[in-house]
Parts: C-alpha cells; sequence; structure tokens
C-alpha cells in the first residue's frame, strides 16, 4: 500500500470513492455543481485529500481543511471524507492513511466530527480527546 496525496489524475476516482462514502452514510451523491465546487476548493489549496493506493488504484481517501486552534495554539486541521472501499476495511489502512495525513498536512491537532455510532473506530485511529459536542450552522 502506498500513501500520498490524491493526485489530479484521480479525481474522478475520488469522486466515485466519495459518492459511495455519501451513500453509505445516507446522504445524496454530489452533484455537478458540488464536484465542481469540490475541484475548486482543492485548486486553491482550502481542502487537501490523502489516499491509499493498493498499486495504481486509490481505495481509499480523507481529507483535512486547515485552520488555526487555540487548542495548542498552531495550525489545526479537521478530517473528512473518511471512507475506505470495503474489500479493503479491517487490514490497518485506516490507521496509517490518518497518521500519513497528519503528517503531511502539518498541523499540530486534528479533530473530526463523527455520529455515535462512528465513536469507537475513530477511538480505535487515535482520535482519543473529547471537545464535547460538535455542531454545523446552516442558513
Amino acid at each position: 500500500m502506498d500513501y500520498k496525496i490524491i493526485r489530479e489524475a484521480d479525481r474522478q476516482v475520488l469522486v466515485l470513492l466519495h459518492s459511495n462514502y455519501k451513500r453509505e452514510i445516507g446522504e445524496d451523491a454530489p452533484t455537478k455543481e458540488d464536484i465542481k465546487n469540490l475541484f475548486s476548493a482543492i485548486d486553491n489549496k482550502s481542502i487537501v485529500f490523502y489516499g491509499c493506493y493498493d498499486g495504481e488504484t486509490l481505495i481509499a481517501c480523507c481529507s483535512i481543511t486547515r485552520g488555526f486552534s487555540t487548542f495548542n495554539y498552531s495550525a489545526s486541521g479537521v478530517l473528512e471524507d473518511f471512507y475506505i472501499l470495503p474489500e479493503y476495511r479491517h487490514k490497518g489502512i485506516a490507521r496509517k492513511l490518518i497518521q500519513y495525513a497528519f503528517t503531511k498536512s502539518g498541523v499540530g491537532s486534528l479533530t473530526v466530527g463523527c455520529a455515535d455510532c462512528d465513536k469507537k473506530m475513530y477511538r480505535a485511529i487515535g482520535f482519543s480527546i473529547p471537545l464535547g459536542n460538535l455542531l454545523a450552522y446552516e442558513v
């Protein structure tokens, strides 16, 4: 397995993984406008996608959006878009992908918002400091 920043040439595969992720959590697949906005955010480096490759095949992804946190007064990241193809799960890829993304991103802290059913998984791959509740604001 090889871990690296997802290549521009693999953007369409990323869209497929992202669509699978959305379907698995019960959300609608991204629209053409959503994908256009996503690629724009990637291009202006607002978000970086990291992947695990089995040979030349992208089999897992996650993203980190950078910010600043007073948790440790340094660059921080928010982890999203974490997805592994079902046939590759339970093989240690999750922990390695998150470790790679964290190291490569250069952030000092990494947070994730997750459903209650996912807490055990995120704790198992290293997210161990509870920070209360994460809520989203939508206009």
